[in-house]
């Protein structure tokens, strides 16, 4: 929502905070079959795209987000082949894997083909990964589609939003079962787990089922400023591999991720460990 030109995240509003955003003007509002979607202009932030009222990225800071939601099971798996994107339409969690060499192939399953139009449109640094031919999209829900494929991945990463609407079945304990049967004999899946601010029970709901699903769970989190409390967290839930950093990543031009900000991502505050370990 925008309240007095200023962009207002939606997502905390009933719990009496929210993060807003001076904008400048309005590049997108419309509503699809699946949710509201709307892209503004800001002051500071540069452009921001919002999903039913909620901040999803801006071009100020959505490199963290990305690069952690990415390369940390990337550089986990010692060698990661087949990379299946669960939403993240707005294409940088394909852009990220894409910058792996020996990944073959990156299929990138959303729900509403207009966020991808609109992040091709108005967010091309972020939407630049569709571009690689390893790029394969698929257009359907992604809870759906996660049944059918048994075994075929090597690291999935589910770039949703939050539990609400769309993105709800994603944080269910069957479809962390499905991730677990997508996945092969020594699979990674890394997941959006929201805030341990904000969002503590349902991280320690979900890392009690996950720790029944997968032999290794961790939880992580990344520093972004636009996101509720100012980070966002993951879960880590991995057949064989533990998170190990590498010890050199060869990769030119990351902003936010490298191997000690890796390990240093799971050491958790004593309030959120006593809860979530």
């Amino acid at each position: 929502m925008s309240l007095e030109g200023y962009v207002v995240d939606a997502r905390d509003l009933s719990r009496g905070r929210t993060i807003a955003l001076e904008a400048t003007c309005v590049l997108e509002d419309f509503k699809t079959e699946y949710q509201h979607i709307q892209v503004f202009e800001t002051r500071v932030f540069g452009k921001v795209l919002l999903l039913d009222g909620i901040v999803m990225l801006t071009e100020f800071d959505e490199f963290a987000y990305h690069e952690m939601i990415a390369h940390v099971p990337l550089f986990s798996h010692p060698d990661p082949r087949s990379v299946l994107i669960i939403g993240g339409g707005d294409g940088g969690a394909a852009r990220e894997s894409a910058k792996h060499p020996g990944v073959e192939r990156i299929d990138v399953c959303e729900i509403d083909e207009k966020v991808i139009e609109v992040s091709k449109k108005h967010f091309p640094d972020v939407a630049c990964g569709y571009d690689d031919p390893r790029v394969n999209v698929i257009v359907e829900d992604a809870s759906e589609h996660i049944k059918e494929g048994k075994g075929g991945y090597d690291v999935i990463i589910v770039d949703s939003t939050d539990p609400v609407g769309p993105g709800e079945p994603l944080f269910k304990e069957e479809f962390y079962q499905h991730l677990h049967d997508s996945l092969t004999d020594d699979g990674i899946a890394v997941t959006q787990s929201e805030s341990m601010f904000y969002d503590l029970e349902l991280i320690k709901k979900m890392a009690g089922f996950n720790r029944r699903i997968f032999p290794i769970y961790s939880y992580y989190f990344c520093l972004i400023p636009t996101y509720p409390s100012g980070h966002i967290g993951f879960s880590y839930c991995s057949k064989r591999h533990g998170p190990k950093p590498p010890e050199s990543i060869g990769i030119s031009g990351l902003r936010y991720y490298n191997p000690e900000i890796h390990r240093s991502s799971f050491v958790l505050p004593e309030f959120a460990k006593e809860r979530i370990e």
